[in-house]
């Protein structure tokens, strides 16, 4: 059945794929496909498993993409040495002029924090990072991992408390009037991601599974141009749609309080504050406040 139009609340749960057999099935199968490696995609139980060993790591695309809206995953990453992993849930349009809105969750070794990576690309341009460790373990239970995207500010969220904020101001790049899909991936990536490089992948641990329990898409399909420009724009069709109300334009007076405790306490490292790759400071990062 094709869906058109605003997607309002619409739960893909995961997490019914089997329990059901063929009905839930396609409440995964209507919104997303694998991407690559479909044999390391496992359903199990009432969990979606994606597997990276060394032969290959996997991923899954959303099969439409969206303007504006949120997406939430629920996950529980690799348990134990994870050292060399990468496991990734993002937004992205096409092209080499794309806009990109990353989680990177870096593996570690047993007892070292998982570091969590945001980088935002607007007109193909990324270069934007942020590392910061968690206030929980998240490999002991499922967390929701979220991305808030409308025409005044990027949300990066954890368990609903945002940890970064990309704003529209003046002079300051902002992604705009390109729909994006949504996207989830594991591989191995040991050339960077672990200490920079310095800790390699133990391939002794394989395979090393990341695990969901669903995926939450709630924004404006777009399957044509028309589409694009009715989510995009101010029009009468685009009322009700919740993350165009203005208290969405800017964060609550409680969530920025959050999101200044988790810079505090949370974050290692911001690309704002690397004088080395950027003697100059981004415009985005002068008068920033997350």
């Amino acid at each position: 059945m094709a869906i058109s139009g605003p997607l309002k609340l619409f739960y893909v749960f995961i997490t019914l794929a089997l329990a059901s057999n063929v009905s839930s099935s396609k409440k995964f199968d209507e919104l997303f496909q694998s991407s690559w490696a479909s044999d390391h995609l496992i359903y199990e139980g009432e969990l979606l498993k994606l597997k990276l060993d060394n032969y290959s790591g996997a991923g899954f695309a959303s099969k439409s993409k969206y303007m504006y809206g949120k997406t939430t995953a629920h996950i529980k990453l690799v348990e134990g040495d994870s050292a060399g992993t990468v496991t990734a849930f993002y937004m992205s349009s096409d092209g080499p002029s794309h806009h990109e809105f990353d989680f990177e969750f870096l593996g570690n070794t047993t007892g070292e924090p998982y570091l969590v990576q945001t980088n935002i690309y607007i007109d193909g341009v990324g270069n934007r990072e942020q590392r910061m460790d968690l206030w929980f373990d998240p490999t002991a239970d499922f967390h929701s991992y979220s991305i808030l995207y409308n025409q005044r500010q990027v949300v990066f969220m954890v368990d609903e408390t945002p940890i970064r904020v990309h704003k529209q101001r003046d002079g300051v790049p902002f992604p705009k009037d390109q729909a994006m899909g949504v996207y989830s991936s594991i591989w191995n990536a040991d050339d960077w991601a672990t200490q920079g490089g310095r800790v390699k992948t133990d391939w002794s641990h394989a395979p090393f599974v990341t695990t969901y329990r669903e995926v939450e898409i709630d924004g404006c399909e777009c399957a044509t141009s028309e589409d694009l420009k009715r989510c995009s724009g101010s029009t009468v069709e685009k009322k009700g749609n919740w993350w165009d109300e203005p208290v969405m334009a800017e964060l609550s007076v409680h969530q920025s309080h959050q999101l200044m405790w988790v810079r505090a306490n949370h974050l290692v490292y911001d690309y704002c504050a690397d004088g080395g790759r950027f003697p100059v400071l981004p415009p985005e990062c002068k008068r920033r406040r997350g």
